[in-house]
């Protein structure tokens, strides 16, 4: 599976998120696309322990939607999106989408790291693991937006 740690798959999503324009107009769902990239911003909050968003430890979250979250199985769009990776405000998307990038960029600085902090709600995950649910998470969306 892609992982936003390999030099290929994370080109190729800085790539695709530079397709993006603030005209771009989702395929499914209701965010627009400056509401999206800042949605994106909130799992790279997590990894790179910026924000936990007052996140608990979720038995169901760890036995039900864990592995979903580093299969390879995409995501089926209209996925419930956590409350607090939810928003109705105007997002400004070019700099909603500098954020973005910025930490698309700082995560990948850590691509070598091997321990990683346990996620708030699902546990540890393994240095692949995190790549691969990061990857998925921006594929899904970035396909939201036929990029």
């Amino acid at each position: 599976m892609k992982s936003i740690f390999n030099d290929d798959s994370f080109n190729e999503l800085l790539n695709r998120v530079e397709r993006l324009n603030k005209d771009s107009a989702p395929k499914w769902g209701k965010m627009s696309v400056a509401q999206m990239v800042w949605h994106c911003q909130g799992p790279l909050n997590i990894i790179l322990e910026k924000n936990d968003y007052g996140m608990k430890p979720s038995l169901l979250a760890k036995l039900f939607f864990k592995k979903s979250l580093y299969n390879d199985t995409p995501w089926r769009k209209g996925l419930p999106t956590a409350k607090f990776l939810k928003t109705k405000e105007y997002k400004e998307f070019d700099k909603e989408k500098d954020v973005l990038v910025s930490l698309m960029n700082e995560l990948y600085t850590q691509r070598n790291k091997e321990e990683w902090k346990a996620h708030p709600a699902f546990g540890y995950f393994t240095k692949d693991q995190w790549g691969q649910m990061q990857y998925k998470h921006l594929d899904h969306h970035l396909r939201q937006f036929g990029v």
